[in-house]
This record gives C-alpha cells, sequence and structure tokens, in this order.
C-alpha cells in the first residue's frame, strides 16, 4: 500500500445523508462474547488489594478489590441530574462498587488481621481519623450507604446506627480535627415519597436568550430537561448536615436540609465552611455552576457569616474562572482563617491585563478581608507548610503551558515572594517534583518541614526513562540535594516520608514480572525491609519483552514508545504490530521529544487494555508518541499532518528493529486517540484497519472547542471540518471498528458521534462495525462489557491485520 498522505475533504448533502442512514444493517450476533480463555483468566482474576497509610505510619489498611462488576450491577435504576449519576435506591452514586473486604496489617510487627464485615459487603469512602486511631469508611447495600466505623487496635469494625448517608454529591462525610466526631450528609428524616413524573406536560419545554454577555458552554450529557427534573433533583440531592459522635454513636443534626455541595471543618474544629446550592437551577450547565451560598456555621449549625451568594455561572469563558469570590479553603495552619481568590480579568484568561488574579485573606470575626497577592497568571493553588505561615503558591500561564510556583508568607507584614520553580507544564525532565505531605495534630495535610526543610519526591523523567527520586530542599537558599533515585532494572517510587530520621521512607516497588510490593526503607542505615509481598495474580504474561525506544519523525522531533513482545517471541519473527496512542499538544518540539515511561513496571494490563494482544502474538508499540507542535492557538492547523507522520515513524521503527510486519499493522486510541485513529484511517495508507474506541468524529458537534483547540467552530470552520473524520467518510477505506458506551456521559464523545460516523462510512461502502455497550459511559466497566469489547477488538485485528500476506524477513532486538 502508498504511505502518502491523503487530504481531501468529503462532502454530501443533508438529504443524501439521510438517505445512506436509512440503509438496512447485516444482522449480527448480539449476546455478549468472550475473548480467549487466557484472557478472560485474567480479568477475571482478583485484582490486588489497595493500599491506605495510617497519618501516624503505625497501620496498612488493605482493601479488597473485585475484579469487575457484572453488567445487573450497573442495570441498577439509574437518575441522570443536574450532571450527576445516581442510584435512586441507595442515594449515592450510580456504579459505585467499592472494595469487598478489609484487613489491617500493623507495620512495625507485620501482624496482618481481616477485619469481619458482613457477606456482601461494598466497602467505599475508607477515611482515617487525624490520630490514626480508627477509620470511618461506608457500606453500601441495596437500598442504603451506610455508616461504619473501624478501630485499629482491636481490628473491629462497627456500623453507626445513626440513618443512611446522603452521597449524591460526592463523599458524605470528612473526620473533625479531634479525631472523635464526624461531619456528614444524611438523607433528610420524613422527606416524603420522590416527586411523581405528571401523565402530561403542563406546556412545552421553553429556552430563551435575550442577549448579553456571551455564553459558551461545554456539550454535557445530563443535564436537568424538565420542571419534573428540577424537583427530582432538589428531592433526592437534599441531605441533613450533621455531627457524629463516633464515641457515643450518636448524631447532632446542624440547621435544616439543604444541597450541600461542600462542608469543611476549621483547623480548630470549631467553625465549618458550608457551601449549599440554590434555586434557580439552569438547563444549560451542571450542578457545578448552579448559584450557591457559601457560608460559615458555628457547630450548632448557626450561621456566623455570609460570605457569597453567589449566581448561576453560565456565562464563564471555556478555559475561564467565574468572576466574584472563589476557591475559599481554610488556611490549615491557622486556627480558622480562610483563604479566597478574586480575577481581576474578568475570568476571561483572553484578556489582556497586568494581573490576572488576587489572593484575599479573611480571619475571625471575618469582618475585612486582607488582600495578600497579586498574581501575574492564573492562580492554581496554595500548599500550606507545617508549622507557619508559609505556603507554595502556583500560578499557570495559559498562552505558554507555564507554570511558576512562589514561597510565600502571609504572615509578614509586607509578603516577599521568593520565586522557588519557573518551568514549562510540559517539561517533564525539568520537573522537581512534589512536596511531600503529612497530617498534622489537627488533621490537616501540610507540607512536611524538617530542619527548615522540605521533601520532594518525583517520577525523574530522562532520557532513559523514569526514573523516581527523592530530594531535601532548603527552605533557606532553596538548594536541593538528592537523597535517593531509583535504579537497575526495576521501578521504585518513594510514597511518603515516614521518619525525617534517616529519613526513612515508604516505597513501591516493581520489576517488569514482579507486582508492586510496599517497602519501609531507611535510607540511614541502608537497610530495607519488605511490608508486602504480593503476588502475580496473572503469571500467564510472565516474560513479555518490554523495551523504551526512541525514533526520529521526519521533522526531526525525537519520539518514543514503549515496544512489547510476546513472552514466546523468538529473534526473525516479523509480528502483526499494533500501535496504540493518544495524541498531546506542546509549545515546543524539544519538550515534545523527550521521554517517558519506564520498561521496567509490571506488566499487568486489566480491563479493555490493548496489551491484551501480546497474548495473540502481536507486538505493540504501546504510548507511542503523536506529539502535535506549535503555538496553542493554532496547532492544530497541522493537526493531521504531524500524527500521520509521527505513525510513519513508529511504524519504520518497529520494522526497521526486524520485529514487525509493515504490510500487517493496526491502529487503536480511546477518547481522543479513537479521533487520532479515525484521522489516520481517512488521511493515510499505513494502517491495515482500526479500533476506535469512545471516540468524537465531528467536531462541529463540539462547536466551543475540543481538547486543547481553543477556536469555536465560527472562528476557525476550515479546521473543525479538516480534523472531523466524518467529513472524510468518503476515504476512510480500511476497516474501523468502533466500540461506544451507550450512556457516554464524556463531555464531547456522546454516542451519536460513533452512530453517525458508522452510517457515513456505510453509505459510502466503505468496510465498519459498531458496537454499543449497554449502560457504560466513557469507559467501560462491567464484566460482560469489558469481555466482549476484548472479543471485538482480538477478532477484528485477526481478520484484518494478522492475517494480512506477510512480508519476509528476519529481525530481532
Amino acid at each position: 500500500m502508498s504511505r502518502a498522505l491523503r487530504l481531501p475533504i468529503g462532502m454530501w448533502s443533508l438529504v443524501a445523508f439521510a438517505t445512506l442512514c436509512a440503509a438496512i444493517d447485516a444482522q449480527v450476533d448480539t449476546t455478549y462474547r468472550r475473548p480467549p480463555e487466557a484472557i478472560a483468566k485474567i480479568i477475571e482474576a482478583p485484582p490486588l488489594p489497595s493500599v491506605s497509610l495510617d497519618p501516624s505510619g503505625t497501620w496498612m489498611l488493605f482493601t479488597e478489590r473485585d475484579s469487575l462488576p457484572p453488567i445487573a450491577d450497573l442495570a441498577e435504576p439509574m437518575w441522570r441530574l443536574a450532571g450527576y449519576r445516581i442510584n435512586p435506591r441507595t442515594r449515592g452514586r450510580h456504579g459505585a462498587r467499592g472494595g469487598l473486604g478489609l484487613s489491617l496489617k500493623h507495620i512495625e510487627s507485620g501482624k496482618e488481621r481481616p477485619i469481619a464485615l458482613p457477606k456482601g459487603a461494598r466497602v467505599g469512602s475508607v477515611s482515617w481519623s487525624p490520630d490514626g486511631r480508627r477509620f470511618a469508611f461506608t457500606i453500601t447495600t441495596d437500598d442504603r450507604i451506610e455508616l461504619w466505623l473501624g478501630d485499629a487496635k482491636s481490628a473491629t469494625a462497627r456500623r453507626l446506627e445513626i440513618g443512611a448517608l446522603n452521597g449524591v454529591l460526592g463523599s458524605a462525610f470528612t473526620w473533625m480535627p479531634d479525631s472523635r466526631h464526624l461531619l456528614a450528609t444524611f438523607v433528610p428524616k420524613n422527606r416524603g415519597a420522590a416527586p411523581e413524573q405528571p401523565l402530561a406536560p403542563k406546556g412545552p419545554v421553553i429556552r430563551e436568550t435575550q442577549g448579553g454577555p456571551a455564553a459558551p458552554v461545554r456539550t454535557y450529557q445530563d443535564l436537568l430537561k424538565s420542571p419534573h427534573d428540577e424537583a427530582l433533583f432538589a428531592w433526592i440531592a437534599t441531605s441533613q448536615l450533621a455531627l457524629v459522635d463516633t464515641n457515643q454513636g450518636t448524631r447532632r443534626d446542624l440547621a435544616t436540609p439543604a444541597i450541600f455541595s461542600d462542608f469543611d471543618p476549621a483547623p480548630n474544629g470549631e467553625l465549618l465552611l458550608v457551601t449549599r446550592i440554590v434555586r434557580p437551577f439552569s438547563q444549560l450547565v451542571t450542578a457545578r455552576s448552579f448559584p450557591d451560598v457559601v457560608e460559615i456555621w458555628n457547630r450548632k449549625g448557626e450561621v456566623v457569616k455570609t460570605l457569597a451568594k453567589r449566581p448561576i455561572r453560565d456565562t464563564v469563558p471555556i478555559g475561564g474562572v467565574p468572576t466574584g469570590p472563589r476557591n475559599y479553603s481554610w488556611r490549615q495552619t491557622a486556627p480558622a482563617t480562610l483563604v479566597y481568590v478574586e480575577a481581576l480579568d474578568g475570568g476571561d484568561p483572553k484578556a489582556e491585563v497586568s494581573h490576572r488574579d488576587q489572593v484575599f485573606t479573611l480571619e475571625a470575626p471575618f469582618d475585612e478581608a486582607q488582600p495578600r497577592f497579586l498574581t501575574e497568571h492564573r492562580f492554581m493553588g496554595l500548599s500550606w507548610l507545617q508549622g507557619d505561615g508559609r505556603s507554595f503558591l502556583t500560578e499557570y500561564d495559559r498562552d505558554r503551558r507555564w507554570i511558576r510556583t512562589w514561597l510565600v508568607d502571609v504572615d509578614a507584614e509586607v509578603p516577599s515572594p521568593r520565586l522557588v520553580w519557573d518551568r514549562s507544564q510540559q517539561d517533564r525532565y525539568g520537573d522537581p517534583g512534589r512536596p511531600v505531605t503529612t497530617t498534622d495534630a489537627r488533621g490537616q495535610r501540610v507540607v512536611m518541614v524538617e530542619d527548615d526543610a522540605v521533601y520532594l519526591t518525583g517520577r525523574g523523567a530522562s532520557a532513559d526513562g523514569d526514573r523516581p527520586f527523592l530530594d531535601r530542599m532548603k527552605l533557606g537558599d532553596l538548594s536541593t540535594a538528592r537523597l535517593w533515585r531509583n535504579a537497575g532494572e526495576s521501578y521504585e517510587t518513594a510514597i511518603d516520608v515516614v521518619s525525617p530520621v534517616g529519613p526513612v521512607i515508604l516505597t513501591r516497588f516493581e520489576t517488569p514480572n514482579t507486582p508492586a510490593n510496599y517497602i519501609l526503607v531507611d535510607l540511614g542505615k541502608s537497610t530495607r525491609r519488605a511490608l508486602t509481598s504480593f503476588t502475580d495474580p496473572a503469571p500467564e504474561l510472565a516474560g513479555v519483552k518490554k523495551e523504551l525506544v526512541t525514533y526520529e519523525r521526519a521533522d526531526g522531533v525525537q519520539l518514543s514508545a514503549t515496544l512489547y513482545l510476546p513472552a514466546d517471541y523468538q529473534a526473525g519473527q516479523r509480528l502483526p504490530l499494533v500501535v496504540w496512542a493518544y495524541p498531546r499538544e506542546f509549545n515546543d518540539p524539544a519538550l515534545a521529544s523527550q521521554v517517558s515511561g519506564s520498561q521496567y513496571r509490571f506488566t499487568r494490563p486489566s480491563g479493555i487494555s490493548h496489551l491484551f494482544f501480546l497474548m495473540q502474538g502481536y507486538a505493540i508499540m504501546d504510548g507511542a508518541a503523536m506529539p502535535v507542535v506549535g503555538d496553542p492557538e493554532t496547532a492544530n492547523d497541522t493537526f493531521v499532518e504531524q500524527i500521520v507522520s509521527s505513525a510513519q515513524a513508529a511504524i519504520d521503527k518497529a520494522v526497521f528493529l526486524g520485529v514487525a510486519d509493515g504490510s500487517r499493522v493496526g491502529v487503536g486510541g480511546h477518547s481522543y486517540g479513537a479521533f487520532m485513529t479515525a484521522n489516520l484511517l481517512a488521511h493515510c495508507d499505513l494502517f491495515q484497519a482500526g479500533v476506535a474506541r469512545s471516540g468524537a468524529y465531528n467536531r462541529t458537534l463540539t462547536p466551543f472547542g475540543f481538547q486543547n483547540e481553543r477556536r469555536t467552530l465560527w472562528e476557525a470552520p476550515e479546521i473543525y471540518f479538516a480534523l472531523s473524520p466524518f467529513m472524510h467518510a468518503d476515504t476512510i477505506d480500511e476497516p474501523l471498528l468502533m466500540i461506544h458506551g451507550q450512556i457516554d456521559n464524556n463531555s464531547g464523545t456522546f454516542p451519536i458521534q460513533s452512530e453517525r460516523l458508522y452510517h457515513a462510512i456505510k453509505g459510502h461502502g466503505g468496510q465498519a462495525r459498531l458496537v454499543m455497550l449497554p449502560f457504560e459511559s466513557h469507559g467501560y466497566r462491567a464484566k460482560e462489557s469489558v469481555l466482549h469489547t476484548l472479543a471485538e477488538m482480538i477478532d477484528w485485528f485477526d481478520t484484518h491485520v494478522k492475517n494480512a500476506k506477510p512480508e519476509g524477513g528476519e529481525g530481532g532486538f
């Protein structure tokens, strides 16, 4: 096949397209299928447990996890309201499965004990008390969310018989600083039955705009659509905020029920920062943009101060922020001081101003806010340092994709910010890492400070792949010293600093053939003690060959990928090749050329992973770099040319190494990777077939921008058309498998995207298959869906890639 770039634009009239959509599809089997049993066995094997370390560093809590939920779980009732997916039976998030069991391990002695729970318990939202002696968690039953309390010393747990939690809007509880009380939202008592759906509407649904500020919105799903929807949302989202005494097993209700979107105790435990959603609701944006009231309450539920009454936020520019006060939070190192931010540019990232944001503090009794800092670019956050008023303040320059971090002191009479880091957000090699945090006596998560220095842990990206590290940075002169760096044919990352003496750090250690285990490393004594001994749950994949490879695109941009070969690969074999990728945008070709990833990580595919192709005799170029390099405003002008060139380079590298047959190559991707896949099939002849999952293919359906495209359809119509595979369906002449969740709620990837591209390809005599997965969203969760997806992918590439006529030749690493 020719590998020449093709850029025709196929168009047709709406009348002709309607005719195409009327074509009758071939009859196909619509029952769930399974991939080869060796793959199904891995999918159905129980995954490794999740691990949580208590704040004192004494205990490890293991949560046993299920492999995948059955489709019956996803088929439970769902209310799709205001951007949320709700299970009306449980008054929680739909599809929230959780863990199957808990066990505790004492770190010093190594003794591990299971925690007795009801049979079939679905554990979720585990949270340690600030003192590390107890932990709270939820158990979801068929009709409620229960609040449970665990005791670390006795390894026991009990249900608190104080009513059902309301978890509709997120986490339903948080610890108070005293480690005795919890602040939680409950289903209101005597709330009555849900509003009934009227048999007949009272009138039409009407929307009207009368001019005014521009109000671009993303293409959200699950919005309110009627007065009945509004009534349902108000009914199910309303909860009772209460203070729970875990010693007594009692609760004290605070004020009256309301729709609480956030609640956070002050570090002194005497005041509460509360945000309530209020009417009028909107049918254009999600609940996160509804009008709300921000208040300070005391422990009796009395309003101490009303901080803000914020209107609906439906005119926020895309990529911008709301006007007025935002980002209210407690200063974590003061008893009761608030911090918030206000935009100085009208929230518009395109406005030309000297400063974009101003940071304020507001101390009790909350009468007069004090301006503290001006940020030249958009405020991103504060990370408070243990023990005083210092904090790391981070701002972001959207135009350059640039991050600056300052060391500031809010207690100083004259704040004098000191620049700590000034770098491109995309500079992986120059990433200094993130500050290590600890939980203080009040239960606040703050940056650990020891002898006026902080610890930094990072991925350590380099030309040789990721090499995680731990540094120590002096706050006096901001100099850093490297304490530890991952070395050898393994991948080890610093998770936490358990003790500054040594220091002693907790790491997670893995190799290509052994799963991640936790190690206690004393850097001072150069000793290591394993805390876990998890074994490979899927030894069938042991011996898979993996290598981080680098290569060059035609324009000189350096690229990288992880090349996988089957465990039984023999030198000289040229295998069918799968290129799996996801495009990313870069300002600078030098940054696009940086290597990421590690060949020393444990290989354990799960879910719908494309790595299962290894078990079917394929070579895989995984994470094949597909950088789109250019000015953030116009980079997509050459999107197609750049991904075609990157794909060509990836194939050429695998062929050069002698492991791939260049005439048997398939391409695949998920979400934006699916968009890439369809574009590659439309604009080049490099591939024999493609797999596109949960993609968007008609950019006119996302007219106010997509991914990192900042222009609207009306500002750059030629770009929206050129980048839409739907507009080039007449040139997609390689077989394309599209898979999509029937209720995909990701902004921009509505299921209609795949349905319309399928009809367009079919209408032009192309070859395509469309698989719509019931009850699935952007990612696929049910066991039946996952197994079916893998069966479809394998069959598609076996038919259209593997069985294509191979080229001869020898090769190998």
